[in-house]
């Protein structure tokens, strides 16, 4: 079993690039991003990897970046979040029943990771996966997390092919929600509104909090 290692270094090019980044702007967090959240979550959420000036330099996944302002909005509204918004690592919000974490823990150079930087760092995944609550939710944000955690699970790709508000079954009664990437570019073209990131949410609470 791969647990996170906040120094991890097993991908050159995302090592080297780090290093890069960290000599640009020493204040930033530049190493592998840990998950946060409740630690026996019945919800995890599984982004791309960390933004240059988001979760890179704060060391808190979707924290500082754009992506991160619809989400933790969402979270909040959808109480599992303590506050709207994330400001800082140490801003003390809480995710009850909620988890966050990356398919990539490294910030990778234009946001982009190669396969075998993902094939790679899918180990730590996989870990997660193996803690997590039987019959929980998993929310896959893009088609890159999505694959990973399909790939994670042991799953067919073939079998569960990417869709917004798509649902999969998964192993352990756990079912895999799709949804677009919360990114700028995906909600400033309108191919993720407001309206359909809450649909995402609204059965993820269903499934987790049945009446």
């Amino acid at each position: 079993m791969s647990r996170f290692d906040p120094d991890c270094r097993r991908c050159a090019r995302l090592a080297a690039f780090l290093d890069d980044v960290r000599s640009r702007h020493p204040g930033y967090h530049c190493r592998p991003v840990a998950a946060f959240g409740d630690d026996d979550p019945r919800v995890l959420v599984v982004g791309l990897a960390p933004g240059m000036h988001g979760a890179n330099a704060t060391g808190r996944p979707f924290t500082g970046d754009y992506a991160g302002v619809l989400l933790y909005r969402t979270l909040h509204q959808f109480g599992f979040a303590s506050a709207p918004e994330s400001v800082s690592a140490d801003d003390g919000l809480r995710l009850p029943g909620c988890r966050i974490t990356n398919a990539v823990k490294c910030l990778p150079p234009q946001n982009k990771p190669v396969g075998a930087e993902i094939n790679t760092c899918r180990a730590f995944l996989v870990q997660e996966l193996e803690a997590f609550t039987d019959g929980g939710v998993v929310v896959a944000l893009g088609s890159i997390a999505h694959k990973s955690v399909v790939a994670a699970f042991g799953a067919k790709q073939k079998d569960h092919a990417f869709g917004h508000a798509a649902e999969h079954s998964m192993p352990r009664g756990i079912t895999l929600i799709d949804s677009y990437h919360c990114s700028r570019y995906n909600t400033q073209t309108r191919r993720l509104t407001d309206a359909m990131f809450e649909q995402v949410f609204t059965r993820a609470r269903e499934i987790v909090s049945p009446v």
